[in-house]
């Protein structure tokens, strides 16, 4: 799958949720100043940013009302919000993504070092290194990003999540991810980013019309990819509609 595919699909998933699409778009440039500074190969580079603008696709498979909820989700759906990994993983594969590196980010992204993470959990090196890598990302900008049940934004914000990403370096965390990800916080290489649609404003700002070449993209891959006919009427609905017809 190649980029403008995979920012079409992206594109989509703003259509069910602003605050995904914001973060998604926030833990891609995350991911390739990461890659970056760890001097990864050109090809992983790619195949790393790939992986982060795919890894909530399955989170167009979860119920608007669970992704929009502004208090603490029930046991049961915290159930449903966690298939969204294997629901992603899952989908992608549908579309032919074969790439192991980009599985993994979307499968595995939650998981934890100590065995704590799902869906699999798994622990330490059985984590694809990828997905440990993309952990330390993820778990920031959830922690720093404007969601329905958070307010609490900016610098403050990010110094208590880089304290707590710290604090669960080898029990969490990819001890090394970490290091690197806290450097380039602490030398302001991630401020601009950190503040990229991550206000009420911004988030206004993200859902407006698809070119027709990227609908029709997101739309063939989409519907190549769905599995009965129930799933060809959810996408169907989710393209169809406008933003305020999800909430």
């Amino acid at each position: 799958m190649d980029f403008e595919l995979a920012n079409a699909l992206a594109r989509i998933v703003e259509l069910k949720d602003r605050s995904t699409g914001a973060h998604t778009w926030r833990v891609t440039m995350y991911a390739q100043a990461v890659a970056e500074a760890e001097r990864m190969p050109v090809a992983t580079v790619m195949g790393f940013m790939l992986g982060a603008v795919l890894h909530d696709i399955g989170k167009m498979d979860i119920p608007a009302e669970i992704l929009a909820k502004p208090g603490r989700l029930t046991a049961a759906e915290y159930e449903t919000m966690k298939s969204h990994t294997v629901l992603g993983w899952e989908r992608v594969q549908r579309m032919g993504v074969r790439d192991p590196l980009v599985l993994n980010v979307i499968r595995s992204h939650h998981e934890r070092i100590d065995g704590s993470g799902y869906p699999d959990g798994l622990a330490g090196e059985d984590i694809p290194i990828a997905a440990r890598w993309f952990s330390v990302i993820d778990g920031f900008d959830a922690m720093t990003s404007l969601r329905p049940y958070r307010h609490d934004v900016g610098e403050d914000a990010a110094a208590r999540a880089i304290e707590e990403i710290c604090e669960h370096a080898g029990s969490w965390y990819e001890p090394r991810a970490v290091e690197v990800f806290e450097t380039l916080h602490r030398t302001g290489r991630l401020d601009s980013i950190l503040e990229h649609l991550n206000d009420r404003e911004g988030h206004a700002s993200l859902v407006g019309p698809l070119t027709p070449d990227a609908m029709d993209l997101a739309r063939n891959a989409l519907m190549d990819s769905a599995k009965d006919v129930a799933d060809a009427e959810r996408i169907t609905a989710i393209l169809d509609s406008r933003p305020e017809d999800l909430r």
